[in-house]
This record gives structure tokens, sequence and C-alpha cells, in this order.
């Protein structure tokens, strides 16, 4: 599976198998989280076989089964848009888990933040987690927003890298699928901005700025 095929088949889903994830698996997605951590400056770790932090999530949302398994997005609490560096390098975890036949599911902020087994230092924090494991089925499609309401060129000045970023984009994880982010482009130079603040939306501009860079094949900011 290709990257940009991985960007059109990944749906979050929250019902997995009761299976643990194969060892050739688990280590492309240890080695993976090794380098980003070598190059972001995060402390990303996964964690296996592992379902203590999951009983709030039954309790709050009633549909997930089966999650055993986690992405711990952690870094120093004094890394400046350390929310959003962690949405990009989370949603690179993302579509790795894809291509390697996992599925994931963002989490935000309804899981036991105490009881997950990640390593956080006194100077560090949990940002949030990713659910992985193989799904009961591999979700579903949401309703995006469309192209135009989502970026600031016009359909016919659009090039064709551009518009490639801008459509995978579009498939981006966003708390609640609002979608509150704008691309602009201006000269050569890419940048995603939040349309509207909450606890959520740093990590969607960093996942949406990741989404657009394995799309278009051009730096985002």
């Amino acid at each position: 599976m290709t990257l940009k095929e991985a960007i059109v088949l990944r749906h979050s889903v929250r019902k997995y198998l009761d299976k643990p994830i194969e060892a050739p698996a688990r280590e492309a997605m240890n080695r993976l989280a090794a380098e980003c951590n070598a190059e972001s400056g995060l402390h990303i770790q996964i964690i296996y076989d592992d379902s203590t932090c999951f009983p709030a999530l039954l309790a709050h949302f009633g549909m997930f089964r089966n999650a055993k398994n986690y992405i711990a997005l952690v870094g120093k609490s004094s890394v400046p848009d350390l929310s959003g560096i962690c949405g990009y390098y989370g949603q690179r975890l993302v579509l790795a888990a894809q291509q390697q036949g996992l599925n994931t599911c963002w989490i935000g902020g309804s899981y036991k933040k105490k009881k997950t087994a990640a390593e956080i230092a006194a100077d560090e924090e949990l940002i949030c987690i990713i659910a992985l494991g193989y799904g009961e089925t591999q979700g579903s499609p949401r309703r995006s927003k469309p192209m135009e309401a989502l970026c600031n060129v016009a359909d016919a000045d659009m090039p064709a890298w551009f518009r490639h970023g801008v459509m995978a984009a579009q498939l981006a994880p966003t708390a609640m699928n609002q979608q509150k982010f704008y691309i602009t482009l201006e000269g050569d130079t890419v940048t995603v901005t939040e349309t509207k603040k909450n606890a959520m939306s740093a990590i969607d501009r960093g996942i949406v700025r990741y989404q657009f860079e394995a799309g278009s094949g051009h730096r985002c900011f």
C-alpha cells in the first residue's frame, strides 16, 4: 500500500479484533516511532497489550471494543506548539499503521491519562493517544467540506500538486470531523491555520499539515 492509498483507505475505527499485533508490524511501527522521536525531540511511545486506560472510553462513548494498544504522544511541556508537533508526527504514524494493515482512532481526552503505561517525565506532557489494532471493519468515510471552503486558491488557478495536497487534507481526521482549518498558498509557501480554537485544534492543524505534505510532496507550515 502506498502512502497516498493509505490516505484514502484510512478511517477511524473503535472496535478491534481480540488479536495481538504481529511482530513485523510492531517492529515497523517501533522503528518509525524512534525515527519520529529522533527527528522531532518528542517522546512518542507505542504501548502494546495494555487496556488499563480505556475503561473511561467505554463509559463515555460505549463503542470501543478490544482496545489494547495505543500510541502515546508525549513531549516536553516547554516545546512551542507541542500539540501541533504531536499531531504532525502522530498522523505520520497513523498512515504507517494503515500501511501495516492496522487501524487507528485519535483520542483526545476521554481516557484515563494517569493509567497509561507511557513514561512521562516531570517536564513532559501526554498530549493525546491513538488507539491501534486490527479493526473489526475498516471504518467508513465521512463527509468532507468542499475544496473551496478549505483553501484560498480558486479551482481554475490551482496547481496540480496543491490540489493533491488539499484533497489529502480533506480526508484528514479532525475533532468531530469539523475541519476547522484553512490552507493558504502564497507564492510557493503553504500554511495551515486554525479557523476556530479549541482543545484539539492545534493537534488537528498538525494532522492536516502532515496529510497535505503526504498528498502533495510539498512542505507545509
